[in-house]
Parts: C-alpha cells; sequence; structure tokens
C-alpha cells in the first residue's frame, strides 16, 4: 500500500512537469516576443530537470514505468493552446495563457501534496521545489501582460 502511495505521488509530480514542458512546447511556435522566447526557454529547462529529477527518484526506487499524461490530456491541452491563439498570438495573451496554465499547476501540485502527506520527504522536497519554480515563473511572466 505504501509503495502505492508512492507511485501515485510520483505521477503527480512527473504528469505536473510534463503539462509544463508540453504548453511551453506547443505555444512557443507562436511567440514572437524574444523576451518571453527567452523566458519559456528558461523555464523549460528548469521542467525538464524537475521532470528529470522524478525519472531519477524512479529509477532509484525500482519503480517501473512513471506515467507521462495520456493522449487524452495532450490532445486537450494541445487543442486549448491553438484555439487560445488562433485569433490573437500576442505576447499580452500568450503570457495569460502560460499564467493560468502555472497557476493551474500550482492549485494541483497543493492538492497532490495534501493528498500524499507523510508519504515520501524526497518527493516532497521536489514537489517544494516545482512550487518554489512556479512562484517564481509567475513573478517572471507578470511583465508580459503589459504593453511596453
Amino acid at each position: 500500500m505504501e509503495n502505492e502511495k508512492i507511485i501515485k505521488y510520483l505521477n503527480a509530480l512527473y504528469q505536473n512537469t510534463r503539462t509544463a514542458l508540453q504548453s511551453i512546447d506547443d505555444i512557443m511556435p507562436k511567440v514572437s516576443d524574444d523576451e518571453l522566447i527567452e523566458e519559456l526557454a528558461r523555464e523549460e529547462d528548469e521542467y525538464n530537470c524537475l521532470s528529470k529529477e522524478c525519472e531519477n527518484f524512479a529509477k532509484a526506487e525500482k519503480i517501473e514505468g512513471i506515467k507521462d499524461n495520456n493522449w487524452m490530456e495532450k490532445a486537450k491541452l494541445w487543442s486549448a493552446i491553438n484555439m487560445g491563439t488562433m485569433m490573437d498570438k500576442s505576447t499580452r495573451n500568450i503570457a495569460e495563457m502560460m499564467l493560468m496554465g502555472t497557476f493551474m499547476g500550482i492549485i494541483t501540485l497543493i492538492k497532490d501534496k495534501d493528498d500524499h502527506k507523510n508519504t515520501s520527504a524526497e518527493l516532497d522536497e521536489i514537489a517544494e521545489r516545482l512550487y518554489e519554480f512556479e512562484r517564481k515563473n509567475i513573478d517572471r511572466l507578470l511583465p508580459f501582460l503589459t504593453t511596453k
């Protein structure tokens, strides 16, 4: 039972990072602002690191096949991004979409941490780093909402 809880928590964290990575990959071709491209590339690097930490934890704990998001979730995200940028590819709109995704990631993370209390101190550390990183992303994305 304990191992099942660890796997669920690990998958939740991994899927959180994978959702962010997919969002960045899907939206990046639509971005024309060099500063926003730079910000999203920096975020992508850190999400990749956090995702890799989840993979390394799985390997160390001999957990087979941590799960990425299913194809339906990926299709929904891709569709939402394409619909959201179909008529408006402005820096402001893209930043708003990324902020909304980041807020959703934080909300999901807080609920996942609460649902998996006392499951794994190491996963709690990864979750805390993810939380702090996403909070900082908000601060870095907010200025893109104002016109220059």
